[in-house]
């Protein structure tokens, strides 16, 4: 009996699947990025220079809170597929392989099936993307912190 074409994928199959994923995954984190930066703005428009530094605080930790479990779920989207079909045995070694590929640390301590080890770098590309983006975000809303510092410094 013939393998099914899912077990061992002809390379540009599976980088044509990788590519689907790492496009699917970028979509949801802008959907993501959006929906963070609609709320933090709405938070932010009721500061003032009066608002208590614990306050301010507080709305960086949930921004920061909401962009890890951004990047988690985005990393639950590749490991979902990895784990159905077999290609890694248990949910959680296939969570943590997409882990450690998406965050780029590269541990090798749990891979993919030679056929589709194309699909590691290509995760380790969308966190890359993913991140850098979120790092931008975070610098654009540490811009306003430092408004927000020298306003209050200033008696604004």
């Amino acid at each position: 009996m013939p393998e099914p074409p899912y077990v061992n994928p002809h390379p540009f199959i599976e980088l044509f699947i990788g590519i689907l994923f790492l496009t699917v995954n970028i979509f949801v984190h802008g959907a993501g990025v959006r929906a963070i930066s609609q709320r933090f703005s709405r938070s932010w428009s009721k500061t003032t220079p009066t608002t208590p530094h614990w306050h301010v605080n507080l709305i960086f930790a949930a921004v920061i809170g909401a962009f890890a479990l951004l990047h988690l779920f985005e990393t639950l989207l590749w490991a979902s597929p990895i784990y159905l079909t077999g290609a890694i045995a248990s949910f959680r070694d296939s969570y943590y392989f997409v882990l450690e590929n998406y965050t780029t640390l590269g541990d090798d301590t749990v891979n993919l099936p030679p056929a589709w080890q194309l699909i590691g770098p290509i995760i380790a590309m969308a966190g890359l993307f993913t991140f850098g983006w979120t790092g931008s975000v975070l610098v654009g809303i540490m811009s306003e912190f430092g408004r927000w510092d020298r306003n209050r410094v200033n008696g604004a």
